[in-house]
């Protein structure tokens, strides 16, 4: 009697090829091996998105303390960035959980997500601050910068583009990308160019925020993919926008005097509180404020944490210089120890360097293009002399520049056998 030949119930595949099969309890159907580890697969990867949709929450505090490695002061800007990212990924869970209590009938309240505006001088530390936040919480990041949008139709990057940018960065996985953060910079070039009344179009002004808003509040659009037109036809994925925090920085050159309007008393020519620094006047910030800077209304109303910088003095700028895990001057230290050489800055080439960034009026932004400047001869030299071993970069009061104070190993061995 020839012996019964069994199939594979999901694939086919014949006992007789070698294929090892399980049998179901009632011995009607089977399963092979390959089907098994297939299986195996799809529950392990539907396992997996259910623990990814939730967000690891850090509280406030310990955000903060990771700022605080990567950012030198700003400490009210810190805390206050910190709790409304903590109060954003929080919302998010509590929205999951919602929707995955919905099917009750105790359903609760959806909590709307609020997005942040940094206001503060150039070179302060608002784009540094967004691209900190994303390391630590470690989601996908997006930077753009506000001067390219236009509205759509004129030439320029549509506001899609942002979209577009996250999810590349996000290894096209929209799941991840719809829980990033995306930093849009020069926010503050997009106010209204006139307040007249007129038929003139403004596409790279209020036609922005205009087109802004959407995505701001969460909506779900339609994100070209970056692998190119197919027979003319663009292939593009659906993003909900819902749970993507935005970050908006700009200098808003000007809006202290507009907010010092506001609030100063003035009584028969004479005004109070004169010597008040700028970065105080913004703190008191009302969005009446930034109407009369030029943002429109319904803008304003879907960033509601406004955050204002200190504008950066002497000590702080030496302490970027030399305090953060990746700070200028231990990265100069670094690069010359690749060669076996040991550099040092003195106190007072630190404090020049700091000087001249705020003459420049350039914050933090500036102090590594002073810095090359004043290194560029000693990169250029010190790699081709092996002996070497020890630079100390010091400042000549009489030229007020910084120069460097070379030690060669020969003068080491000497001083050794003194």
């Amino acid at each position: 009697m020839q012996k019964q030949d069994f199939r594979c119930s999901f694939c086919g595949a014949k006992q007789s090829e070698d294929n090892s099969l399980i049998a179901s309890p009632d011995g009607a159907s089977f399963i092979c091996a390959t089907c098994i580890g297939i299986c195996n697969e799809i529950v392990r990867n539907t396992i997996k998105v259910k623990h990814e949709d939730k967000v690891k929450v850090m509280a406030p505090m310990e955000i903060k303390k990771h700022l605080d490695d990567f950012i030198v002061g700003q400490d009210d800007a810190k805390k206050a960035i910190s709790v409304a990212v903590y109060n954003h990924y929080k919302r998010i869970n509590y929205n999951i959980e919602n929707n995955i209590k919905a099917n009750k009938k105790n359903a609760k309240v959806e909590i709307e997500k609020s997005n942040v505006l940094l206001i503060g001088p150039t070179g302060s530390g608002k784009t540094l601050i967004a691209r900190s936040l994303a390391k630590i919480l470690n989601v996908p990041f997006a930077q753009c910068d506000a001067t390219t949008l236009t509205e759509a139709g004129y030439i320029g990057d549509d506001v899609e583009t942002i979209l577009q940018k996250l999810l590349q960065n996000a290894d096209f996985n929209v799941k991840k990308a719809e829980m990033g953060i995306i930093y849009i910079d020069e926010i503050d070039k997009l106010s209204k160019k006139t307040d007249r009344k007129s038929n003139l179009k403004d596409p790279s002004g209020e036609g922005v925020q205009q087109a802004l808003l959407k995505i701001l509040e969460g909506c779900t659009c339609n994100v070209p993919q970056s692998s190119g037109k197919r027979n003319g036809y663009t292939e593009t994925v659906t993003m909900d926008t819902s749970n993507i925090l935005f970050i908006c920085g700009g200098a808003f050159v000007g809006l202290d005097k507009i907010i010092e309007d506001r609030t100063t008393n003035k009584f028969l020519g004479f005004v109070e509180n004169k010597d008040t620094k700028n970065s105080e006047v913004i703190k008191r910030i009302q969005p009446e404020d930034l109407m009369k800077f030029g943002m429109i209304p319904e803008f304003i109303g879907r960033i509601p944490v406004t955050v204002g910088l200190d504008e950066l003095d002497e000590n702080a700028l030496v302490n970027i210089l030399t305090k953060p895990k990746n700070a200028i001057i231990k990265q100069y230290k670094e690069i010359f120890n690749i060669d076996g050489i040991n550099l040092e800055f003195s106190e007072e080439a630190l404090k020049s360097v700091a000087k001249k960034a705020i003459e420049l009026k350039a914050g933090a932004r500036g102090l590594r293009t002073i810095l090359e400047d004043n290194m560029l001869d000693v990169m250029f030299l010190a790699p081709s002399n092996k002996k070497i071993k020890a630079i100390t970069m010091e400042l000549n009061k009489a030229t007020n520049k910084i120069v460097p104070k070379i030690e060669e190993l020969e003068e080491i061995n000497k001083k050794a056998t003194v």
